[in-house]
């Protein structure tokens, strides 16, 4: 389908320039596209960090340990 349209594309340009501008738009990433991102990174404003998690943790077990009274198991 990418064939068919360069096609017409380049059937309609005036000149090389023209097909070359065209030819990029046509490769050209989708508006809004994000580039290659590092290994393990998480988007801006979401998740939490590790001192976050293990804070969570701790607050979660101290609030386990109150409930069942220190029983385990």
């Amino acid at each position: 389908m990418l064939a068919a349209a360069e096609a017409s594309m380049d059937a309609a340009a005036q000149d090389d320039g023209e097909r070359a501008r065209n030819r990029a738009k046509l490769y050209a990433p989708p508006t809004g596209a994000q580039g290659p991102r590092r290994p393990g990174a998480r988007p801006a404003g979401r998740g939490m960090s590790l001192d976050q998690a293990q804070a969570l943790m701790a607050a979660v077990a101290t609030e386990d340990a109150q409930v069942t009274g220190g029983r385990n198991g």
